[in-house]
């Protein structure tokens, strides 16, 4: 059986290329589905490293290789968690779920009470996996420029 692993991003972390290509694989399905497409075409290996520093990131290995991640922002009351990824290879796993677990310890663990994110109107499959998690969906918002709902956002308490 594979082992599975997930632990923070460690100090001196250097897999950036190897992490930004997977968040980009993980992430290239909604090409052509989503309107506007997806932010993660806007990272690099770099913005990645940066966006590490600022953030809280928790990777996923399975057998040693990586094979997902998770990012979470503190904010206010909650912590807003995205660029969840997994592997193709590894997807239906429970690397996606083990992921956002450890973002809710973390959440937890700094005393805020909720963990936050979004998703696209268009990926009716997320919506549905999210909710299986314990997220309520709570409010739909536009991109800029846009006059429809393009995103929905979901928030989940936590104990």
């Amino acid at each position: 059986m594979a082992e599975l692993t997930v632990t923070r991003l460690p100090e001196g972390f250097s897999a950036w290329d190897e992490l930004f290509e997977l968040i980009m694989r993980s992430f290239a399905y909604m090409d052509g589905v989503i309107d506007p497409p997806s932010s993660a075409h806007r990272l690099t290996p770099a913005s990645l490293r940066d966006k590490a520093r600022g953030e809280t990131c928790f990777i996923a290995t399975l057998d040693g290789r990586l094979a997902g991640c998770i990012f979470a922002a503190e904010r206010t009351d909650a912590f807003y968690v995205g660029k969840l990824a997994v592997d193709d290879g590894a997807r239906g796993t429970g690397i996606g779920r083990a992921l956002m677990q450890a973002a809710e310890r973390h959440a937890i663990a700094q005393g805020k009470p909720t963990l936050e994110l979004q998703t696209r109107i268009e990926l009716e499959s997320n919506h549905a996996t999210f909710a299986r998690m314990g997220f309520v969906e709570v409010e739909r918002t536009a991109h800029d420029g846009y006059d429809r709902a393009t995103s929905i956002t979901y928030r989940k308490p936590l104990a």
